[in-house]
């Protein structure tokens, strides 16, 4: 039997329309993982007695953890299954801490979409925001994705 991508193709997604992913909750264990994985084991993350004193007046999740799970909430939504070619181009900016206990969903806005110079294939570039249970904006990242098309 063959895989058959269940994401969106080019031409499906809708320009400013905007798809949203699940929520999930950021754990104690999300961040000590991610410190194991990345090395970085900053105070503001690491030290409670530290963190206390920042500006937060605790400790915050890692600003990288926020982009990579943005990235997985966009593959949990299914759009992006099997039609995505190539992640192209990513930035980020940080509107607000991401915490430990922060239940976040994805937003994805797709921005602008061109269809490639060769058939079967285009540019969707989206903005994607990852917000708290609150409503707050932790982070918004526009990103340029190499799409499968059906022309």
């Amino acid at each position: 039997m063959s895989y058959t991508p269940r994401g969106l193709y080019l031409e499906q997604f809708e320009q400013n329309k905007t798809y949203y992913s699940g929520g999930r909750t950021i754990t104690e264990t999300d961040v000590v993982n991610f410190a194991g994985l990345s090395g970085d084991f900053n105070p503001l993350h690491m030290d409670e007695e530290f963190a206390k004193s920042n500006m937060f007046g605790k400790r915050i999740a890692h600003g990288a953890l926020g982009i990579i799970i943005a990235t997985g909430l966009s593959n949990q939504t299914g759009y992006f299954e099997g039609t995505t070619i190539a992640f192209l181009e990513m930035s980020a900016k940080y509107l607000a801490p991401l915490c430990i206990g922060d239940t976040v969903h994805l937003e994805i806005t797709p921005i602008e979409i061109t269809p490639g110079k060769k058939p079967g294939r285009g540019i969707l570039k989206i903005m994607a925001k990852l917000v708290n249970q609150e409503g707050t904006v932790i982070l918004e990242s526009p990103w340029t994705l190499l799409m499968k098309a059906q022309s």
